[in-house]
């Protein structure tokens, strides 16, 4: 069996972009449904996403395991994984670690950028690497079956969480750093580790982290696809694509700056970067997906390799929790 996944997207939800991710076959896709919010905010969001079930079950549904992958390809939806990008939600309390995974929380970041309770977010000057209370939150999300995310982590800090935890780590949107050096993008070697302990990479096809930004190519995008896979094994690979379709711009301020800054010309939303950038013309929604089957099909990679990458890799991940 071919599974599609898209394991990251954030977008402004409604029943248009749950159909395009139909119309793209997507068995399964693990969205964000929390930045910066607290507990109390997560819990005002899944009642945000109970209405979107009820209101559209004839697109998707929660997904909780592996298992929801295979009833979704089956029954022609698409299961909807929840992910935080920030470690908020479970503010200073390390029994929240099981209450958000009750509430269907399935993957959570340690850090968005900045320093956290947890570790070092990619944009601070000094990376610490994992908290004790980082180590503490890895031990619980390894019992109950939380995947760690570094995503948006720095260096020492992911090597920290590779190393700490007894199950492998996800690195969900990223793209390596000798293909383009966005603060952001992974180094060679943090991806070797992360091959080594069966972590899984998923390729970001946000502007900011691809080369020539929205002008990249399906060529080039794919090139480094082949790279990637020298460093990390092709099983390691995925799509996490971060999309972030029909947002307004003001929620870029928001993601950078949280409840933290007043500053407005942080981080990626600074200077020229304000705004979401346009997605390239090749991948404007996940329908993209027909394009990336396409582009990896000329680069040389195999059917059963192209099959991992867009879908069967992340489903195997997942059968590890």
């Amino acid at each position: 069996m071919n599974y599609k996944i898209d394991n990251l997207q954030y977008c402004n939800w409604s029943r248009e972009i749950f159909k395009i991710n139909r119309e793209a076959s997507l068995d399964a896709v693990h969205v964000t449904i929390v930045y910066h919010e607290d507990y109390k905010e997560l819990l005002a969001e899944i009642k945000k996403w109970d209405t979107y079930f009820k209101e559209n079950s004839d697109l998707i549904f929660m997904g909780k395991s592996f298992k929801d992958i295979e009833k979704a390809h089956l029954e022609n939806k698409t299961a909807i994984f929840f992910g935080f990008q920030n470690c908020s939600p479970i503010e200073d309390d390390i029994n929240l670690v099981e209450k958000v995974h009750k509430l269907g929380c399935r993957f959570m970041q340690l850090t968005y950028n900045n320093q956290s309770l947890l570790a070092t977010g990619c944009y601070e000057k000094i990376d610490s690497g994992v908290t004790n209370f980082g180590r503490e939150v890895i031990k619980e999300m390894n019992r109950i079956g939380i995947v760690v995310d570094m995503s948006h982590s720095a260096e020492k800090s992911t090597f920290d969480a590779i190393e700490f935890s007894e199950k492998p780590i996800a690195i969900t949107h990223a793209n390596p750093t000798f293909w383009h050096a966005a603060k952001r993008n992974k180094s060679d070697t943090l991806l070797k580790t992360l091959g080594e302990s069966g972590g899984m990479l998923g390729l970001s096809l946000y502007p900011h982290h691809l080369k020539d930004n929205s002008n990249c190519t399906l060529d080039s995008f794919c090139q480094m696809v082949a790279k990637t896979a020298d460093i990390i094994s092709v099983k390691n690979i995925g799509v996490g694509s971060d999309l972030c379709l029909n947002q307004p711009d003001s929620v870029v301020e928001w993601m950078r700056n949280g409840t933290w800054s007043k500053n407005k010309n942080f981080g990626e939303g600074s200077k020229d970067k304000s705004g979401f950038p346009r997605q390239p013309k090749w991948f404007q929604d996940a329908r993209g997906f027909s394009n990336l089957e396409q582009g990896l099909k000329k680069i040389g990679f195999s059917d059963s390799e192209i099959n991992g990458i867009l879908g069967n890799n992340w489903y195997n991940f997942y059968k590890k929790f």
